[in-house]
């Protein structure tokens, strides 16, 4: 990780041609930067770690080139120094990787043994020395990557120059997103379509061992076997406007205020004149579901289960794709496994999808983005309709992902002959009142405000709910950890005594999520219990909950609309207070440290 740049075509300044492409990724999370780039008929390498503005200041702003590759990295070998930075030279070779090489120390040994030495930490620097290794026995440069393919374990998207071809760009991948950008006199490679939109609105998807070689005017595509293949032309459908911040001071500012607008446009695909739904495969065989997902995607996860199982009456496990990729799963030929990704590009979620496939159960994606591989891989796809999501936090992305699975709850419902036709209109009519609802609490930031100023001194608080409760406390607690970086944790509220409210002393902040009628009176204990210890409660619950709420230090209510809409109104209070939160703070909300927003790697 995190992210490739590359250029061939007319000679234009650095800036131009790598740095502002660079910069449309840093979303994507990174700790160092790094250019090369063929002058005066060699390789030149600038790299820096920290943030590309240090990459900037070392690099001329007449310098030019009409070809280079550049790339963000998030450490995964070795500190992020300088040195570990990408690009890499070895020998003949420069190249920018993503993913991780699995076999790197078997490579390393190898090539010490061949008289190599090793400057970096970082198993890039392996692969470059390799491909310089397999260079020495082979000219063709096609066939040198394809060898190199063979003798690598793990994953890859590289962008690589020979210096024998200074005038082309290879790139090749395994495992690990990577796009070329097509346009008349100048050709791109990027492991994001965001870092081509400045030059060109075409672009083709690279499958797993594909090899491109790119010059200026041409761009040719191989397979494994070195045949050339034909490639379909995909257009991007957004331009870079989509990642200004409209006037907002940050990016996950304005996505949460883009949540109403995303919810309207996702419902429209998915809901007809007729309120019926449409665009939705038919659930009637199914009597389990698995939905596989990481971090805000399996918590949007664990809402659809409360929902589905009290609601359509199937068994649903939700699994963290990281553990059920190597987990030994118990499923039958009835069985859905639904995938859950912002990206579709996240690493183990699609090791999860393949399992899947490989065992013959159908599979189903939430996705957000447009033919991304778990988009292309998986037997069905339902995409939310977020838009660019810069902030490395999500917020839009997972309440509509929240959203998906109830609408996909009303369809089992319907299938399942468990609702009649009139049931499920009148329900969808309430989906499409949701962004009016959703609209009213995002106006009313000036409560989250003061919230935030009781909070943001603290480093220590914890969530507390229960059922589909729980489940969203664990979603707050996540955002405001990722953002504040103030430890907080979600537990389910009658497991408090068993050990956690230990924790709890005087003035330890509690924020308390109850909007489940079927157990807010053993919530409402449970808050007393804490309480009792000395915690500064907030509590986000509902107006049809009519009991005395002043054991509570702070209350936030929202509309008990019904059991579907009332999770995704719930998030925004904690979304919101989060944000506000590391504001005060000072934090870099978009771009929190170590954290990535694309996760392709393990």
């Amino acid at each position: 990780m995190c992210g490739i740049v590359g250029y061939v075509g007319k000679k234009i300044s650095i800036q131009d041609s790598l740095i502002k492409n660079l910069k449309t990724l840093e979303y994507r999370g990174y700790d160092s930067a790094g250019v090369a780039y063929v002058c005066d008929n060699k390789v030149e390498i600038i790299k820096k770690s920290g943030k590309i503005s240090n990459l900037e200041e070392a690099i001329d702003d007449n310098l030019t080139s009409n070809m280079g590759i550049a790339h963000t990295r998030w450490a995964t070998h070795g500190d992020a120094t300088d040195i570990n930075s990408h690009p890499h030279k070895v020998g003949c070779v420069t190249i920018v990787h993503n993913g991780i090489i699995e076999n790197y120390l078997e490579l390393k040994d190898l090539l010490i043994k061949k008289g190599y030495n090793f400057l970096s930490s970082t198993d890039t620097e392996v692969a470059c020395a390799y491909l310089d290794y397999l260079k020495k026995d082979i000219d063709n440069n096609l066939e040198v990557i394809k060898e190199f393919q063979k003798g690598i374990k793990g994953s890859y998207a590289l962008g690589i120059i020979f210096d024998d071809e200074l005038d082309t760009l290879y790139a090749t991948k395994c495992d690990s997103p990577l796009i070329i950008g097509l346009s008349k006199h100048e050709n791109l490679i990027a492991s994001d379509v965001s870092a081509i939109v400045n030059f060109t609105k075409k672009y083709v998807i690279v499958n797993n061992l594909e090899i491109i070689k790119l010059t200026k005017d041409k761009v040719e595509f191989y397979n494994s076997d070195l045949e050339i293949i034909n490639k379909k032309i995909e257009e991007v459908n957004w331009s870079i406007e989509a990642h200004d911040k409209c006037g907002y001071e940050h990016y996950m500012l304005k996505e949460i205020h883009e949540e109403a607008e995303v919810l309207r446009n996702t419902l429209n695909d998915y809901i007809d004149v007729n309120a019926f739904l449409k665009n939705m495969p038919d659930f009637s065989k199914y009597k389990k579901i698995h939905i596989v997902a990481c971090g805000s995607a399996m918590h949007a996860g664990l809402v659809g289960k409360y929902i589905i199982e009290s609601d359509s009456e199937i068994e649903v496990n939700v699994e963290v794709a990281s553990e059920y990729r190597y987990k030994k799963v118990f499923y039958d030929k009835d069985t859905l496994v639904i995938l859950i990704s912002q990206s579709g590009e996240t690493a183990d979620t699609i090791a999860s999808l393949r399992k899947a496939k490989e065992d013959g159960i159908d599979t189903l994606g939430i996705v957000n983005v447009v033919s991304s591989t778990i988009a292309r891989e998986v037997d069905t796809v339902l995409y939310i309709k977020a838009g660019v999501e810069v902030a490395v936090a999500t917020t839009k992305a997972y309440l509509l992902q929240v959203a998906m699975l109830m609408l996909i709850n009303l369809k089992l419902k319907y299938d399942k002959k468990l609702i009649n036709k009139d049931e499920l209109s009148s329900s969808l009519d309430m989906f499409k009142k949701a962004p009016n609802y959703l609209q009213e609490l995002l106006n009313n930031e000036d409560t989250y405000f003061k919230l935030a100023s009781i909070l943001y001194q603290d480093e220590d608080i914890f969530f507390i709910g229960r059922g589909i409760d729980y489940a969203i406390c664990m979603e707050g607690s996540l955002k405001l950890k990722e953002i504040s970086y103030i430890h907080s944790e979600a537990y389910q509220a009658g497991e408090l005594k068993h050990g956690t409210i230990s924790l709890i002393s005087n003035n330890t902040k509690v924020i308390a999520v109850m909007t489940d009628k079927d157990v807010y009176l053993k919530t409402i204990s449970n808050i007393k219990e804490v309480k009792a210890r000395g915690a500064y409660v907030i509590l986000i619950t509902i107006d049809s909950i009519k009991e005395e709420l002043e054991f509570a230090d702070e209350v936030i209510v929202v509309k008990d609309i019904n059991k579907y809409l009332t999770p995704m109104l719930a998030i925004i209070p904690l979304q919101l207070i989060s944000y506000k939160v590391a504001y005060l703070r000072n934090c870099d909300i978009d771009k929190p440290k170590n954290l990535a927003k694309s996760v392709t790697v393990e």
